[in-house]
């Protein structure tokens, strides 16, 4: 079941982006959508709405990037309890630090393993 959860969670997300960039009478990126997505995820972590979906949804909520967002979110509050006002500067890197480091050396090897053509 929390598989399913994931799933559906993780698919409404991304339906939620697509539908912006299908329906919008104006040109929606996904630069604009990676923006959007990140910023809304640290506003309903900050509001504490972006919890309860990852409660329920697990991977389905932190995968997507308003996942990224609450991770950014929650550090710099973690980091505020320990060390005050300074803790807006790198809670937020300290928490998705794992997660940064893991797309850039991920990125690194599959440029190195792949010849890109163009």
């Amino acid at each position: 079941m929390p598989l399913l959860k994931a799933f559906l969670l993780g698919g409404l997300i991304c339906l939620i982006g697509q539908l912006i960039m299908d329906l919008t009478p104006f040109t929606v990126t996904p630069a604009h959508i990676l923006v959007g997505f990140v910023a809304a995820g640290a506003v309903l972590s900050a509001l504490g709405l972006y919890q309860p979906l990852v409660d329920f949804g697990g991977a389905g909520a932190t995968i997507p990037l308003s996942g990224f967002g609450h991770t950014l979110t929650q550090g710099v509050l973690r980091a505020m309890e320990t060390d005050g006002l300074l803790g807006i500067f790198g809670g937020g890197l300290a928490a998705a630090a794992t997660g940064i480091v893991a797309a850039v050396i991920f990125g690194y090897v599959v440029a190195v393993l792949f010849q890109p053509q163009g």
